[in-house]
C-alpha cells in the first residue's frame, strides 16, 4: 500500500518502480483520482463549515429579532442539509476509488534487485555443496526416481485414495513416510526456536478479510485462496497470521525485532497452475510449511533479511542437501516484496532445482495496510515497522528432497542423520511388510 502523498512528491521514482515490474506508469491517473478525492473532501468540508457559520448567524438574527433573516438562513441550512448525504457519498466514492487502485499496485523493488521479465532473469547469489551424484551418494542408483515413484513403490504414498477423498493435488502419507514428514517439521521448528531465536506459535488457520488484506493477498489474489461459508479465509501460509500480530498496534522499539515461527497446514487453490506439476507432491492444495516472520525497525530490515536467509539455509545444511540461492528479478518477485531470495534444492529424480524456500523483505508495504507502527526509544513516532517473511522451509518439498537425495538402489530411503532421533532410531525406510 502506498502513501498518495509520497507518490505526489516522488512521481517519477514511483513510475520507474512500476516500469521495472513490467507495469505502465500510474502516477498521473492516481494523482487525478487524488485530486477528485481532495475536491470531494473540500466540498463536503465547505458545506459543513457553511452550516456551522449559518447556525451562528441564525442565533444572531434571532437575538436581533430579525425573523425574516433567520428564516432565510434556516432555509439555506435546510438546503445544505439535503446536499450533505450526496457530498458525503461523493467523498466516500472518491476515497474508495483511490484506495482500490492503490491496493492493487505491487511493492516497489529495491535498487539492487536485478531487472527481468520472469524467472529467467533471476541471478545466482551462491550455492551450497554439490549434487549427490557428484559426491558418491546415490550409489548404484543409475536412474534416480522421483519421490512419487519411490513412495508408491514403498506402499507409503497414496495418491489414488487421496483423489477418491478430495480430488487432484492431494496425497495420503502412511507409516514411516508419514513419520518422516512429521520429523522434518519438528526438526525445523526446534532448529528455529532453539538455535535462531524465533518464538514458536500455533496460530489460527481461519482468518478474517483484514488479515488477508494486510499481507497483500486481497483483493488481487482472491482466486488463489479458499474461503469458508462463514466468510473466513483458510490461510495460504502462516505469514498471514504471524505478520498480523502487530496489526493496528504501536509497539516500542525495545520490542523489535519480533521473530515468529509456526508449523501449519497451508491451503492454496493453485489457480493458474493447470497442467503444472500434476504428478506428486510439488504443488498441492494442502501442504505443511514452517514459516518465519520478522517485524523490525526500518534501518534493521536489510540485515534481518540476510539473517532470515541464513536461518532457512541452515536447515538444508543440516539435512546435507545441495541447494542454490537465487536473487529474484523484478518480474518474478511476489506482490508485497521489495526483494526476495529463493532457495532452490536439487532434486535428482527431476534432475533440476526446485524452490523450497522464499525469503522476502517487504519494507513498510504490509505495515501500511495493517497500520502497524512503532515508537523509537526516545519517544519519536509513531513510524511504520518493516515486515519480512520466509519459508523455513516447506515441509512437503523438504520431504521430496530427502526422499530423492537419500534413495538407495533397492528403493529404500536412508534417513538423514539429523532426523534419526525424531524417527526414534529408524535409519532406513523400506517397503511396508
Amino acid at each position: 500500500m502506498y502513501d498518495i502523498r509520497w507518490i505526489r512528491e516522488n512521481a517519477d521514482a514511483f513510475d520507474r518502480g512500476l516500469q521495472r515490474r513490467g507495469l505502465e506508469k500510474l502516477s498521473s491517473s492516481l494523482l487525478a483520482l487524488d485530486d477528485q478525492r481532495r475536491a470531494a473532501i473540500g466540498k463536503s468540508q465547505a458545506a459543513q463549515e457553511r452550516r456551522n457559520a449559518l447556525s451562528k448567524e441564525i442565533g444572531k438574527a434571532m437575538g436581533q429579532k430579525d425573523l425574516a433573516l433567520a428564516e432565510q438562513l434556516k432555509a439555506e441550512v435546510a438546503s445544505l442539509k439535503e446536499q450533505v448525504p450526496a457530498l458525503e457519498a461523493e467523498e466516500k466514492a472518491a476515497v474508495e476509488a483511490l484506495n482500490a487502485q492503490l491496493a492493487a499496485i505491487p511493492n516497489t523493488p529495491l535498487d539492487e534487485v536485478p531487472d527481468g521479465a520472469d524467472e529467467h532473469g533471476n541471478v545466482l547469489l551462491h550455492a551450497h555443496g554439490t549434487k549427490p551424484e557428484e559426491r558418491g551418494l546415490l550409489k548404484g542408483v543409475n536412474d534416480p526416481k522421483e519421490h512419487f515413484e519411490l513412495g508408491e513403490a514403498l506402499g507409503q504414498m497414496d495418491f489414488e485414495t487421496a483423489a477418491k477423498l478430495s480430488g487432484s493435488r492431494f496425497v495420503v502419507l502412511e507409516r514411516q513416510i508419514a513419520r518422516l514428514s512429521r520429523a522434518i517439521g519438528q526438526f525445523m521448528l526446534d532448529t528455529h526456536t532453539e538455535e535462531h531465536g524465533y518464538i514458536e506459535v500455533n496460530p489460527p488457520l481461519l482468518v478474517r478479510d483484514a488479515a488477508v488484506y494486510g499481507v497483500g493477498q486481497l483483493p488481487k489474489f482472491e482466486e488463489d485462496l479458499f474461503r469458508t461459508n462463514t466468510g473466513h479465509w483458510l490461510i495460504s501460509t502462516s505469514e498471514v497470521t504471524l505478520t498480523n500480530f502487530v496489526a493496528e498496534m504501536i509497539v516500542s522499539e525495545e520490542e523489535l525485532p519480533r521473530r515468529y515461527t509456526a508449523l501449519t497446514p497451508c491451503f492454496r487453490s493453485e489457480a493458474g497452475s493447470a497442467g503444472r506439476d500434476t504428478r506428486g507432491m510439488l504443488r498441492q492444495h494442502q501442504f505443511e510449511k514452517v514459516e518465519l516472520v520478522s517485524i523490525t525497525a526500518p534501518e534493521k530490515s536489510r540485515e534481518e533479511h540476510e539473517r532470515m536467509l541464513s536461518c532457512a539455509e541452515n536447515v538444508l545444511k543440516k539435512l546435507d542437501l545441495h541447494y542454490r540461492v537465487m536473487t529474484l528479478c523484478t518480474g518474478d518477485m511476489g506482490f508485497a516484496s521489495q526483494k526476495t531470495y529463493d532457495i532452490e534444492v536439487w532434486l535428482p529424480g527431476q534432475k533440476t532445482y526446485r524452490e523450497i524456500s522464499s525469503c522476502s523483505v517487504c519494507g513498510d508495504f504490509q505495515a501500511r495496510r495493517m497500520n502497524a507502527r512503532y515508537k523509537t526509544r526516545d519517544g519519536k513516532g509513531p513510524f511504520f515497522v518493516h515486515t519480512l517473511n520466509g519459508s523455513g522451509t516447506a515441509v512437503g518439498r523438504a520431504l521430496i528432497a530427502v526422499m530423492e537425495n537419500y534413495q538407495n538402489a533397492d528403493g529404500s530411503i536412508t534417513v538423514p542423520d539429523v532426523l534419526v532421533p525424531y524417527m526414534r532410531g529408524v535409519t532406513r525406510i523400506e517397503e511396508a511388510a
